[in-house]
C-alpha cells in the first residue's frame, strides 16, 4: 500500500527543495533556448510503452508539437525510464522531468484528497461530468489549492474521461460481496480503503507490474482499467474471468502535468496552445477509446476465451456504503478533503438530476436493434 508522508510540512519542504533546483536550472530558459532552436521537454508517462495509455500520452505530445510548428518538442518516455510510475509527481515537481502523463490517484500517498479526481463512484457522475465539475464547478481552483498545500511545483491538467472500469480479473466469478474477503487484490487510491473494508488484502501496484504479480501468485485478483489496456498488458494470460461494472473507479480521468517553473517561463502563446491541446486530446482520447475498447472487448471473448460477468448489485451497493464510511473518516481528518468532497456533491446533485431527467435510456434502443427479438432495420 502507498504510504502517506509523515507530515504536510515535511512534504512541502521536500517539494520546495526540488522546486528551487528546478528554478535554477530553467531561469530565463525560453529566451536562451529560442535563439538556439526549439524548446524541448522530457516527459515520462506512468504506463508501459505497449499500453494504449502511453499511446494517449504520445497523442497529446504530438498535438502540441504539431500545433506549435515544432517550436516546442515534447518527448514522452514510458514508465520507469527515469522514475517509477508512482514517482512522477515528485520528479516533475523537482524538475527531474519537465512533465508527465498519469492519473491523480497515483499520488494518493502524497495527499489522500487527490484520489477524489477519479477513485470512487463520483456521486453518480460519469468521468465527463466530473471533468465538468473540475472546469466549471470549482475543481480547478481546489486542485491548485491542494497541490500548493503539499508544496508541489506543478501545473496540472486533468483530461480524458474514462469509461466505467471493471471490478477486475478473478480466478472465478464473484457472486456476492463476501467473495472479496481474503482476496489478494490490486487497486489504487481510495479504492484501497474501499476494498480493504470489503475484506480484501490490498496491494497497490503500477499497471505494468500487475500481470507479473498475478502470474507469481502475489495477487489473486486485480483491476486495471479497460479491455484494450488489459488485453495488451496480458491479463487474459493469467485469468479468464473478468467482472464488469464497479463503483470503485466510476469517474476517472488522466492528468497532464508540467513542472510549474518550466511552464510559467513559456511564452503566453505556447501556454495557450498547451491548454487547448489538452481539451482536444481529451475529446480525441474519448473517441479512440470507444473504437479500440469495443474491438478488444470482442477479441478478449472470441480469441482469448475470456468470460465476462456483471458484478452483483449487492456488491455494488456494499461499495457505496463503504465508500461513504471512508469519505466521512477522511473528511474528519483532512479539511481540504472535506471541502473538495462537498464541492463535488453540490455539483453532482444538480448535474445528475438534470441528466437523469433529460437523457433517454439507450437500453430500449439497443434491444430494438440488437436484442434477441431484433429485426433487421435495413
Amino acid at each position: 500500500m502507498i504510504q502517506k508522508t509523515d507530515s504536510k510540512s515535511a512534504t512541502r519542504r521536500k517539494f520546495l527543495g526540488g522546486a528551487a533546483v528546478a528554478g535554477v536550472a530553467t531561469i530565463a530558459g525560453p529566451a536562451v533556448v529560442k535563439a538556439q532552436g526549439p524548446i524541448t521537454m522530457r516527459w515520462q508517462s506512468t504506463w508501459p510503452s505497449k499500453d494504449i495509455f502511453h499511446e494517449y500520452a504520445l497523442d497529446y505530445a504530438k498535438k502540441v508539437n504539431d500545433m506549435t510548428g515544432g517550436d516546442l518538442k515534447i518527448e514522452v518516455l514510458p514508465a520507469g525510464a527515469v522514475v517509477p510510475a508512482f514517482g512522477l509527481l515528485e520528479a516533475v515537481s523537482k524538475g527531474t522531468l519537465d512533465g508527465g502523463h498519469g492519473v491523480l490517484v497515483y499520488h494518493y500517498g502524497k495527499q489522500t484528497a487527490l484520489a477524489l479526481w477519479g477513485s470512487g463512484p463520483g456521486y453518480a457522475m460519469d468521468a465527463n461530468m466530473l471533468l465538468a465539475w473540475h472546469k466549471y464547478g470549482g475543481g480547478k481552483e481546489l486542485l491548485e489549492k491542494l497541490y500548493k498545500s503539499i508544496g508541489a511545483n506543478v501545473v496540472s491538467f486533468p483530461y480524458g474521461p474514462m469509461p466505467t472500469q471493471p471490478l477486475g480479473w478473478f480466478k472465478k466469478p464473484v457472486t456476492k460481496a463476501d467473495d472479496m474477503k481474503g482476496v489478494k487484490f490490486r487497486t489504487v487510491g481510495i479504492s484501497i480503503d474501499v476494498f480493504t473494508g470489503m475484506g480484501a488484502a490490498v496491494n497497490a501496484l503500477p499497471g505494468g507490474e500487475i500481470v507479473s504479480a498475478m502470474d507469481r501468485g502475489l495477487l489473486d485478483a486485480a483491476e486495471f482499467n479497460n479491455a484494450t489496456s488489459d488485453r495488451l498488458l496480458g491479463f487474459a494470460d493469467v485469468s479468464k474471468v473478468c467482472m464488469l461494472q464497479s463503483y470503485h473507479q466510476n469517474a476517472e480521468q488522466f492528468e497532464i502535468m508540467f513542472n510549474k517553473t518550466k511552464f510559467d517561463a513559456l511564452p503566453e502563446k505556447m501556454r495557450a496552445i498547451i491548454a487547448n491541446a489538452v481539451e482536444a486530446a481529451g475529446q480525441d482520447m474519448s473517441w479512440k477509446a470507444i473504437d479500440r475498447y469495443s474491438k478488444d472487448y470482442i477479441e478478449l471473448q472470441t480469441k482469448d476465451k475470456v468470460k465476462f460477468y456483471k458484478t452483483p448489485d449487492a456488491l455494488l451497493k456494499r461499495q457505496l456504503e463503504i465508500y461513504d464510511e471512508v469519505v466521512k473518516k477522511k473528511a474528519a481528518e483532512n479539511p481540504l478533503f472535506k471541502e473538495i468532497a462537498e464541492s463535488q456533491l453540490a455539483f453532482a446533485k444538480r448535474a445528475t438530476q438534470w441528466e437523469q431527467d433529460t437523457v433517454v435510456s439507450r437500453k430500449m434502443a439497443f434491444d430494438h436493434y440488437f436484442g434477441p427479438n431484433a429485426k433487421k432495420p435495413i
